[in-house]
């Protein structure tokens, strides 16, 4: 017998048994007295800023009292066919949006991100590409922890989703901190109800 064959036979000999993984209850692990509270302040932690809007009434309203700058794309009440359009815009042809908004499908309290899946950005490249970005989040939406966030996402109807967290931030070694290189500079969070 050679020494590679007596080397795994000894390895095959001593595999220890299969355990089964537990059973992990995600309520047990990470919790919070409120999740709105938590959630408000990562995002804020992590260079966003939230704004509470009763109903979308209200934030329709913000929206238009905001300055209109020269290319804005608002997903939020789009029709099927303006979305059509848009899923097909090269993001050469999007490299000038000032501000996009977007309908987050939920949050996660304990990092501050939002789940955007294809339905909601449209065009995967829009909320990346933008200078500015909105997300709209109903607060009856925010989960304690990604554990959560994942039970309640299913790509398979969309195809594509991310989590998106704070406007894009990166440092060099010297810990020199840049805003906005990779994506957008700002991000603003309307949570509603």
């Amino acid at each position: 017998m050679s020494s590679r064959a007596e080397i795994l036979a000894k390895v095959k000999q001593n595999k220890p048994t299969l355990v089964p993984l537990p059973n992990i209850d995600f309520n047990d692990l990470i919790t919070y007295p409120d999740l709105i509270t938590q959630f408000i302040s990562v995002v804020e932690k992590i260079g966003g800023a939230v704004f509470l809007y009763p109903t979308e009434e209200d934030l329709a309203k913000n929206i238009s009292l905001e300055p209109n700058e020269t290319y804005n794309i608002n997903t939020l009440n789009m029709s099927e066919a303006e979305k059509l359009s848009l899923s097909k815009v090269h993001s050469l042809d999007l490299e000038r949006v000032h501000t996009a908004y977007f309908r987050g499908k939920l949050g996660v309290a304990e990092n501050g991100s939002i789940w955007l899946d294809e339905e909601a950005m449209v065009n995967r490249v829009l909320p990346i590409i933008c200078e500015h970005l909105v997300l709209v989040l109903d607060k009856n939406l925010i989960v304690p922890t990604m554990h959560h966030a994942y039970q309640n996402i299913d790509v398979s109807k969309t195809g594509y989703g991310t989590f998106l967290a704070g406007p894009s931030k990166t440092a060099d070694i010297e810990q020199s901190l840049v805003i906005g290189a990779h994506g957008p500079r700002s991000l603003k969070v309307c949570l509603i109800g």
